[in-house]
């Protein structure tokens, strides 16, 4: 029998997987695109909603057609692929990256202001980050309770109080918009478009697809068809609710400047405009924010990493690798934000334009049969310039690399994969034809017809 959820149901799982996607890295990265861009601001968040926010959508659709889970979609191109991206795709959003960040980001934010002795902050940060991760480790030691911590306790509190800055940066600006710095003078939609990467929304689609089909289990949603509708009826949720979060904060970044000056990150920026909007209420509100943002991508990431290495290591059980990778979290957590940004860029570089190739080939399957040389050809012509931004990020000799690579359109863009990708796909077509490979069509239902 086919069960129907009311659409208060529906809307608190909307509102889990919106705060499994709204962590605290996330809300620091368009305030800083405000700022920067100033009167180019719009421009620059067009590319940056693209990237941030509406590829998001497209991942979750992509992921319910690819066969559900990352490995089956990455498994298009080869096994070998598969597992290799699916690895590296969740220990980065998990302890090796997005935790030990948004644990980093929370108490440099929400705890760091707040402490007078600037002395013993290596102590200090180490204590938070070990009473933080516990905390992780407790809400994240059920996944069928995500609904109801998540979608029904956690988001509204801070959802109202983001509401309540984001009124007050509307109804009393700050001031005018500033001018565009030097960054965001050329270029502009594809330095947003790049931006976009850093909230890592669509490398989390494919990462939290396993943990919300396994959170809503006891809601007595069984078939993979249900299953599907009810994971882009919350994606389509998520999408208005970032929509809406990532241009407030843009705004409340742009219209800052002659309230605090230019800041150094936008951790930084939102620190301070809470403060000028709300004064010294501000900083508490901001502070209970991040920590709630924090909180509930923690959780997300740790289930969600845990659940997939439990699957392809079933011997030791989802518990036990949350522990582990508490542990390995905590480790690297204190290292410093600064180091755990650096370290974690060129990795971003690298599978951010893999995934949205992968989403590409998913929308456009059916147009070249399928066939598995397509498969293979793009992601090597996207994986082949992506790996040089990377080594580029990592100051590997990058004005070599760009003297050498400045042939390919919008190589010193960052986007340089892009053409790559097409050219690779148009020669694993020819390949195909050239091999009669079989066809493979996907239906509506995600369902495979082979020819």
């Amino acid at each position: 029998m086919k069960k129907t959820l009311p659409f208060s149901q529906v809307l608190a799982i909307g509102f889990m997987l919106f705060a499994m996607f709204l962590g605290a890295g996330n809300v620091i990265f368009a305030p800083m695109v405000g700022q920067q861009a100033g009167t180019n601001t719009w421009i620059a968040m067009s590319g940056f909603l693209i990237t941030g926010v509406g590829l998001v959508l497209l991942a979750i659709i992509a992921l319910t057609r690819g066969g559900g889970t990352v490995e089956k979609l990455a498994g298009r191109v080869h096994p070998l692929f598969a597992t290799i991206f699916s690895v590296l795709l969740f220990l980065t959003l998990g302890p090796i990256y997005v935790i030990p960040r948004t644990t980093s980001v929370v108490y440099e934010i929400a705890i760091n202001p707040l402490v007078n002795d600037k002395i013993n902050t290596s102590l200090y940060l180490f204590v938070f980050s070990a009473l933080f991760i516990i905390l992780t480790i407790f809400l994240s030691w059920n996944t069928t309770k995500f609904v109801d911590r998540l979608g029904k306790l956690i988001t509204p509190i801070f959802g109202i109080l983001l509401l309540i800055l984001i009124l007050k940066s509307i109804i009393t600006p700050m001031g005018s918009i500033g001018e565009p710095q030097k960054n965001y003078l050329t270029g502009i939609f594809l330095k947003g478009f790049t931006q976009g990467y850093y909230t890592m929304d669509v490398l989390a689609a494919f990462v939290f697809g396993g943990i919300f089909i396994k959170s809503i289990s006891t809601l007595g949603i069984k078939s993979e068809k249900e299953v599907s509708k009810l994971f882009i009826k919350a994606g389509l949720i998520t999408i208005i609710g970032l929509i809406i979060l990532q241009i407030s904060m843009a705004w409340i970044g742009a219209s800052s400047v002659e309230a605090i000056g230019y800041k150094d990150n936008g951790g930084e920026v939102l620190a301070q405009s809470a403060k000028a909007l709300l004064g010294q209420m501000g900083i508490y509100i901001i502070g209970i924010v991040i920590f709630l943002t924090g909180i509930t991508t923690n959780v997300a990431c740790l289930a969600a990493v845990s659940e997939y290495f439990n699957r392809i290591f079933p011997s030791i059980s989802y518990k036990k690798w949350l522990i582990l990778f508490s542990i390995l979290s905590l480790t690297i957590t204190n290292f410093g934000l600064n180091t755990i940004l650096s370290f974690a860029s060129p990795i971003l570089l690298l599978l951010y334009p893999l995934a949205i190739a992968l989403i590409a080939l998913i929308f456009t399957n059916n147009l070249f049969k399928g066939q598995r040389s397509v498969y293979i050809g793009t992601i090597i012509g996207v994986g082949v310039v992506a790996i040089l931004d990377a080594l580029k990020d990592a100051n590997v000799s990058p004005n070599t690399i760009n003297n050498i690579f400045e042939f390919i359109p919008l190589f010193e863009n960052g986007a340089g994969w892009i053409i790559t990708g097409i050219v690779g796909s148009i020669i694993g077509l020819i390949v195909a034809k050239t091999r009669k490979e079989p066809a493979v069509f996907i239906n509506m239902a995600g369902q495979e017809i082979r020819d």
